[in-house]
């Protein structure tokens, strides 16, 4: 019903934002990436969402039309409402969510702050083809990338190594080197531990 809010901002918290057009304020719930990317003049343009329950109406800003994409395929999964799609924006980037999704994360989607090992699992299930399709994103190649930095990480495990540790490090190698074999990762991770 309202695609956009344009005016002038008038209250800005992390959270949300008061937006004046043309005499009435708009209050306007916002994730911290969109707080984070919130020009520094007084005029702005928001991309809304408006959902519309029983006992209110609430509107979602974004600054990016993208996140609002990402925050209506969100709130389209059973047991994902406006609050958690918001606190999913706020703790990634929509950037990440997107990887996540199309690449299988359950790890990732679930580290959200009130996001259970089930509804990680529903997200993934019910937006991976929405989100390959979407963004043309390559299925194989990052299936491929995150199994071998999965059974890397397994078998730092299996020789003692701390999980956390060993994420860092594998991580650090991967985003260098996203074709590296199993065999590279471990023993570039082991000069690192």
């Amino acid at each position: 019903m309202i695609a956009h809010l344009q005016g002038k901002l008038v209250e800005k918290t992390p959270t949300h934002l008061v937006i004046d057009c043309g005499g009435v304020g708009y209050e306007v719930h916002i994730s911290l990436h969109t707080f984070s990317l919130l020009p520094n003049s007084d005029f702005i343009k928001v991309f809304t969402y408006l959902q519309i329950k029983e006992d209110a109406h609430t509107i979602f800003g974004f600054i990016e039309k993208s996140e609002k994409e990402i925050f209506k395929l969100l709130i389209s999964v059973s047991g994902i409402g406006a609050g958690i799609a918001r606190t999913m924006l706020s703790s990634l980037d929509p950037k990440q969510i997107i990887q996540a999704i199309a690449s299988g994360d359950v790890t990732t989607i679930q580290s959200i702050k009130g996001i259970g090992g089930k509804t990680a699992q529903r997200v993934i299930l019910d937006l991976k083809e929405k989100v390959l399709k979407l963004y043309d994103l390559d299925e194989v190649s990052m299936a491929q990338n995150n199994t071998n930095r999965d059974e890397a990480l397994s078998a730092l495990e299996v020789l003692g190594f701390v999980r956390k540790a060993s994420e860092k490090v594998i991580d650090k190698i991967v985003k260098e080197n996203p074709e590296a074999s199993v065999e590279s990762i471990i023993k570039q991770a082991l000069k690192s531990l």
